[in-house]
C-alpha cells in the first residue's frame, strides 16, 4: 500500500484501518451517550416536547405486557404526560442513563442498552432498570428512538413502590 509516495506494509495498513474504525466506534458511542443524557435532562426537566423530539414518528413501544405504535407526536407527547405526573407525585428528579452496549446495525441503524438510575431531589437512588432501543439517524443524522423496549421497568418500579 502507499500514501504520498509512502510505502507501508499490509500489517501497518490493517492495524491503521482498525484504528479508524475504533475512533469512529468511540465517537458514535458518545454521541450516543450525549443523546441519552439529553434525554435524560429532559425527563428532569418533565419536558415533553423534548422528550418526543427524542423519538421518531412512528415509533413502538415493548414490553412483555403490551406493545404501542405511536404515529402521532401529540399522542407520544400525551403518555410522557402520564409518565411525568407519576414522575412529579412520587418525587424522582434526576435520572441517569448509562449506555451497557451499542451495537451497529448498519451505519445509520444501531441496538442500545441502557441502564437508567432514578434519584430523589436528596440523589437518594429510587429504583433502577433496563431498556433496549434501536436507533436511527434521520435525514439530518440525529439520533432517534426508531422502538424502546422495557426490560424490567414494571417489575422494578412494583417492587420499588412496594417498599415505600
Amino acid at each position: 500500500m502507499c500514501v504520498i509516495g509512502l510505502k507501508l506494509s499490509p500489517t501497518f495498513a490493517v492495524q491503521k484501518i482498525h484504528f479508524l474504525l475504533a475512533m469512529k466506534s468511540s465517537e458514535t458511542q458518545q454521541h450516543i451517550s450525549n443523546f441519552f443524557e439529553s434525554y435524560a435532562t429532559a425527563l428532569e426537566h418533565y419536558d415533553t416536547k423534548k422528550m418526543a423530539f427524542h423519538y421518531a414518528v412512528p415509533c413502538t413501544f415493548l414490553s412483555d405486557d403490551s406493545s404501542q405504535v405511536f404515529n402521532d407526536p401529540s399522542k407520544l407527547e400525551g403518555l410522557f404526560n402520564q409518565g411525568t405526573a407519576f414522575y412529579k407525585q412520587f418525587g424522582i428528579v434526576h435520572a441517569r442513563p448509562e449506555v451497557w452496549s451499542k451495537r451497529s446495525w448498519t451505519n445509520r441503524i444501531c441496538k442500545v442498552k441502557v441502564h437508567w438510575s432514578y434519584f430523589d431531589k436528596n440523589n437518594a437512588p429510587l429504583y433502577t432498570c433496563d431498556y433496549m432501543y434501536i436507533l436511527k439517524l434521520d435525514k439530518y443524522d440525529k439520533w432517534k428512538i426508531e422502538t424502546s423496549v422495557s426490560i424490567n421497568e414494571k417489575e422494578n418500579m412494583d417492587a420499588w413502590l412496594q417498599k415505600r
